[in-house]
């Protein structure tokens, strides 16, 4: 899918970072995801107008140098606690899959209820449905086992600074 831009190099070294609770600054992001490699860009993302104008919007991109370096990152943090919420964690490109998978979707259902199907919308409704299915077994799967890893390994609080705390409460 390189030359219709959806996925590329770039885009699979980028992560997606989410669930991000309001204290955590773009500093301390930073912070938590060195250690998995070189960060070339991290995008935090703000309100940019509106009543919440100038506050985060509780989600990041984060760049690494390497795929290797974002799918470390990204097996390494996704479901670790921050500030007592636990991070989403996905490569960008996952993300516009599943984006164009559930839009694609509904697309889909709202032909097949206009009662416009043909004999290939149906077929690609079918697809469709698949694809959506195969995305949400992969999402739950992704929940189970973070809720394991939160369980059994470490977390970060969120006092000053984000500091990874050795499973104690504090």
């Amino acid at each position: 899918m390189g030359s219709s831009g959806w996925i590329d190099e770039k885009s699979e070294s980028r992560l997606y970072v989410g669930n991000l609770d309001l204290r955590i600054t773009e500093a301390s992001l930073i912070k938590m995801f060195s250690p998995y490699g070189k960060i070339l860009s991290e995008d935090f993302l703000w309100h940019t107008r509106g009543p919440k104008r100038g506050e985060p919007r509780g989600f990041a991109f984060i760049q690494y140098s390497t795929k290797e370096e974002a799918k470390l990152a990204k097996e390494k943090m996704h479901g670790r606690l921050a500030c007592g919420r636990p991070l989403v964690v996905r490569l960008a490109s996952e993300k516009c899959l599943e984006e164009a998978a559930k839009d694609s979707s509904e697309a889909t259902r709202k032909v097949n209820k206009a009662g416009v199907a043909s004999g290939t919308s149906a077929v690609t409704s079918r697809s469709t449905k698949i694809a959506a299915i195969k995305n949400k077994l992969k999402a739950l799967e992704e929940d189970t086992s973070s809720v394991k890893k939160q369980k059994q390994g470490e977390s970060i609080s969120c006092n000053n600074s984000l500091d990874q705390s050795s499973g104690t409460r504090r």
